[in-house]
């Protein structure tokens, strides 16, 4: 199960940091560029909420799936099917990841992580916490890759649209140690009413916390 820990980490965008971190360097954008970067930031600030079944494929090559839940700003849950022991949740300020077999909460805070991109309030890709390493365009699908702008050593996420309809299906996380991890969404739904009590994590007194 170690491995398959590692990626639910990557997943949930807890990315270990390299032992000296660097400053990233934005890619040239062109015109056309850039008019996608925008295109996608008006995509990203419309959701309100969104629903989905998601699958997780790790560098290890085993997967999983479950249900994605987004509510912005600032919440989000991730639900494995059993077998899998893990719990995700933003709630706001911090990205939580629980292990139930485990027993252990560890935390992120969300401006540390590009999780932030799907559920921050204002999402800028361009002057912003990210910065844009690609865009391509190929076959009707758009992929924009994004690093933390004060550390490019600590990992890439690259977000994948499809551009009829333009929707998320899936997004890629590079870790430091160069593992990737993919999520790819369907049966996706949007505006639909979502119970609050969702994002709240209220774990067992027993459960010990890691806070980074």
């Amino acid at each position: 199960m170690t491995l398959f820990r590692q990626a639910m980490m990557a997943l949930c965008l807890l990315i270990a940091l390299a032992p000296e971190a660097r400053a990233a360097t934005p890619a040239p954008l062109s015109q056309a560029d850039q008019a996608v970067v925008r295109k996608v930031e008006a995509y990203l600030n419309g959701i309100r909420t969104l629903s989905a079944r998601f699958m997780q494929v790790a560098p290890d090559g085993s997967y999983a799936e479950g249900m994605a839940y987004i509510s912005r700003p600032g919440l989000l849950r991730l639900d494995y099917d059993p077998p899998v022991p893990i719990d995700v949740y933003a709630d706001g300020r911090m990205l939580i990841y629980y292990d139930q077999e485990l027993k252990q909460a560890s935390y992120l805070a969300l401006e540390e992580s590009p999780a932030g991109v799907l559920i921050s309030p204002d999402i800028r890709l361009i002057g912003g916490q990210l910065i844009v390493t690609k865009v391509e365009r190929d076959g009707g699908v758009v992929k924009i890759g994004m690093v933390q702008a004060k550390d490019s050593t600590s990992g890439e996420i690259t977000l994948i649209f499809t551009q009829q309809p333009f929707e998320l299906r899936q997004w890629k996380v590079k870790d430091a140690q160069g593992g990737v991890t993919s999520v790819s969404l369907f049966e996706t739904r949007s505006g639909v009413r979502l119970d609050p009590a969702l994002f709240d994590f209220v774990p067992p007194d027993a459960a010990p916390s890691l806070r980074q």
